[in-house]
């Protein structure tokens, strides 16, 4: 093995264990708070891409990012069960155009709007697939809804006004986990993108930039 190999192993599991970090503290917190530690849509996204490429992963001969794959499955899937076990208090009561009683019970279309939501995002991970390839696909995927959870975070955190469900131990691992494949995929350059890529690298310092934001608000908020 290569110094330069020993470089991209040291980075792919120093994301590997920065999201792991993450989905487990968000677990934690979930059932102590009674709340979700990740924004939806970008929890429905996350879950997609790690079951979509955990299958592809899995189908020829198995690499570590695989395994990470998988075990990030694992975790997201408890994620998801705090999520539809306590998130539905943040749901809207009323729908615009329902009835009045229906404010009183907002269990069904709670849970029709996120199931919509999941397939929708199996469907933008796959479309990704089909346009890019399994390699490309998947890195491109990555980031952008990577980018699109750094901005939710910030907007959960304001919206709930205090640190429910939520920690610097998720904050900070969220953006190291990023950083680290920035690196990897966009500068050294590996799997689909052996020459780097000028899109990941904006987009993973753009992660950066809101993560490092999300991170000093959370030091200004009460914990919950």
């Amino acid at each position: 093995m290569t110094n330069l190999d020993t470089i991209k192993l040291i980075l792919t599991l120093i994301s590997g264990i920065c999201w792991t970090i993450v989905y487990i503290d968000g677990i934690r917190l979930g059932f102590k708070h009674r709340s979700y530690a990740i924004p939806f849509y970008a929890l429905a996204l996350n879950f997609a891409w790690e079951l979509l490429y955990t299958y592809y992963g899995f189908q020829s001969t198995i690499s570590v990012q695989a395994l990470v794959n998988a075990v990030w499955l694992v975790f997201d899937a408890g994620i998801l069960i705090t999520y539809f076990k306590y998130g539905r208090k943040y749901f809207p009561a009323r729908l615009p155009g329902s009835a009045p009683a229906a404010a009183d019970n907002n269990a069904t279309p709670f849970i029709v709007w996120s199931a919509l939501t999941l397939i929708a995002a199996c469907c933008v991970e796959y479309a990704f697939r089909k346009e890019f390839g399994v390699r490309v696909g998947a890195g491109y995927s990555a980031f952008l809804q990577n980018l699109l959870m750094s901005v939710l975070f910030i907007n959960m955190l304001v919206r709930r006004g205090s640190r429910e469900g939520q920690s610097l131990t998720i904050a900070v691992g969220k953006w190291l986990g990023t950083l680290a494949p920035t690196a990897l995929f966009g500068i050294i350059g590996d799997g689909g993108f052996p020459n780097g890529s000028f899109l990941i690298v904006v987009v993973g310092m753009l992660c950066s930039i809101f993560d490092l934001i999300y991170i000093g608000l959370l030091l200004k908020t009460k914990p919950a």
